[in-house]
């Protein structure tokens, strides 16, 4: 591993220093791009406008009129997190809006696989469906959109995927990364789509007299689920995100949260009054996603939909027991797919330039997850599959990839899918992940057009894991209130959370349950305690660390430790 440390402007520094900002926060703002004070406004105001978002007005009257005639809606969610908070924004805020019938049908992602498909659009007609809406899923649901209008459904797709040559024939469709969108934030995640789409509704029912500015409804309860949502997904947090996010995060803090949501706090043994990115990801996230990949996500979407809290507590804690259940799995599944992912190459060989990783008792809810440890462990794009759980679709295996900075997944999919024509049934995604289904006659093409795609994209330096860091830590900074400080930031993908690096000294270090390397340092001169979590293997008696800031309590006193990332030997 190669540590390095990121630059930081001297004059974005000390302007964001001038303007009031912490000094380390200055420093750390301005290493990744923030040029002024402004940039790290998150009032509400500074949002980028709906009426930049193609489709949106459009998707407004079409909910409008929908609204004004009664007609039922029925929103397609997705099974992940995105989807299931998108589903709750768009059930919720439809019903502030003065929707009266609005249900929602979420696929399972064995029987029914990914996006609004045909069976699926003949669901939602035999619910006694008018409008069929799309959520966090439909840019690429070509045959299903046409279908729902065959069957004399309207269609509204909202999506934030990339969009293939052949685009849905919706009715309307919202996809800040369709063709002639100015809307300028492409990050934003399908929860965001639609929690504007809600915003252009709301202005078009302003428009026709249904209410006034005084007495509109307010959306702004919304915006803990997408903060929740747009965090999980792993979307780049461009300033719109960080807005969107920081928003939610206020609200959250103040205890203006839906009771689900409070419930997964509790049971996630986290404080709603002290909320973070890293409870969004790491522990709410994760709890939600597991309904999706183990059972059904009706129960995640339910969750963020009760407004009874005894109701919310119980689905909160099956949720839990869920999330248990797939990390026993996903700990299993891990185990062999290290072990057939090193068997790939000889001990002290790079490893290949692609990895992909099968086993006939994987379990298909958890290949993603799976691919990211493995991808996080060899620094390789990695797909890992798993036999579809499908009727009548056993011999068809279903893959979850992860990948790399200089290698986008996707692109790498379309390309393989244009030089081997029949091998991808079907694929998807974004750049760092991406899913796809082969028959499994052509696994061992797809392994070899994807090895021969990642050939000829990665380079040596592309294959050498690089470790962006914020370089030494002043000493004065080592305290627990900025370590809070630090904690209530909004930060995430692209938007890297602080991570500092330098030469310490080991004063001791010893093995914690059998799994994690807890540590006594020497930093600058100074007693610290450290833990690496999952690393085992000791260090030199001098070694150059990577590090994020923690604190934890020890009788009664905080302190701070540091969290080792990575070491540099």
């Amino acid at each position: 591993m190669k540590i390095l440390t990121r630059d930081v402007p001297p004059r974005a520094a000390w302007a964001l220093e001038q303007a009031g900002i912490h000094p380390l926060l200055a420093r750390l703002y301005a290493a990744r791009g923030v040029l002024a004070k402004d940039e790290l406004d998150d009032g509400l105001g500074l949002l980028l406008p709906p009426t930049t978002m193609k489709g949106a007005a459009e998707a407004a009257v079409l909910l409008a009129d929908a609204i004004a005639s009664r007609q039922r809606i029925c929103i397609v969610a997705d099974y992940d997190c995105d989807g299931a908070t998108a589903c709750a924004v768009a059930v919720r805020g439809l019903r502030l809006l003065g929707a009266s019938q609005v249900g929602y049908l979420v696929p399972d992602r064995v029987v029914d696989g990914y996006g609004l498909t045909p069976p699926i659009a003949q669901r939602v007609k035999q619910q006694g469906a008018d409008v069929l809406v799309t959520v966090d899923n439909g840019i690429a649901s070509v045959e299903g959109v046409a279908t729902a209008r065959a069957l004399g459904l309207k269609v509204l797709v909202t999506d934030h995927h990339l969009p293939a040559a052949t685009l849905p024939d919706a009715d309307v469709l919202v996809n800040p990364n369709q063709p002639g969108c100015g809307f300028e934030s492409k990050s934003i995640a399908g929860v965001g789509v639609m929690f504007y789409v809600l915003l252009a509704l709301r202005a078009e029912l302003r428009a026709r007299g249904v209410f006034d500015a005084s007495s509109q409804p307010k959306l702004d309860a919304l915006l803990p689920l997408v903060a929740l949502g747009t965090v999980a997904d792993v979307v780049k947090l461009d300033a719109n995100n960080r807005r969107l996010v920081a928003q939610g995060l206020k609200r959250i803090r103040a205890g203006a949260l839906p009771c689900g949501l409070a419930s997964l706090f509790n049971v996630a043994a986290r404080k709603p009054q002290a909320a973070t990115t890293f409870d969004f990801g790491f522990a709410l996230g994760p709890r939600i996603n597991a309904a999706g990949r183990l059972a059904d996500m009706t129960l995640g979407i339910e969750c963020l939909l009760t407004d009874d809290a005894a109701r919310g507590e119980e689905l909160a804690r099956a949720l839990d027991t869920i999330n248990r259940e797939r990390r026993d799995i996903e700990g299993d599944m891990r185990e062999q797919a290290f072990e057939i992912a090193e068997s790939l190459f000889e001990e002290g060989e790079e490893p290949p330039p692609a990895i992909c990783v099968f086993d006939p008792d994987f379990h298909e809810g958890v290949v993603g997850i799976v691919a990211s440890r493995i991808k996080d462990k060899l620094h390789r794009p990695c797909f890992v599959f798993a036999q579809s759980a499908a009727p009548g679709k056993e011999h068809e295996l279903k893959g979850s990839g992860r990948s790399i900075p200089g290698f986008h997944l996707r692109d790498a999919l379309d390309l393989v899918a244009k030089r081997h024509p029949g091998v991808l049934l079907r694929f998807g995604g974004h750049a760092m992940a991406a899913g796809c289904t082969v028959a499994e006659e052509h696994l061992d093409t797809f392994e070899q057009a994807l090895a021969q795609v990642a050939q000829e994209w990665l380079d040596a330096a592309t294959l050498m894991r690089r470790l962006h860091t914020d370089g030494p830590l002043d000493p004065q900074y080592r305290r627990p209130d900025l370590v809070d400080t630090l904690h209530g930031a909004v930060w995430g993908q692209g938007f890297a959370p602080p991570v500092f690096s330098e030469e310490v000294e080991v004063v001791s270090q010893k093995l914690v349950g059998e799994k994690h390397l807890s540590l006594k340092i020497r930093h600058q001169g100074q007693p610290v305690e450290a833990m690496w979590f999952g690393h085992t293997e000791p260090l030199p008696a001098r070694v150059k660390v990577a590090f994020r800031l923690d604190a934890d309590e020890w009788q009664g006193v905080r302190r701070v430790r540091f969290l080792i990332e990575g070491v540099e030997i």
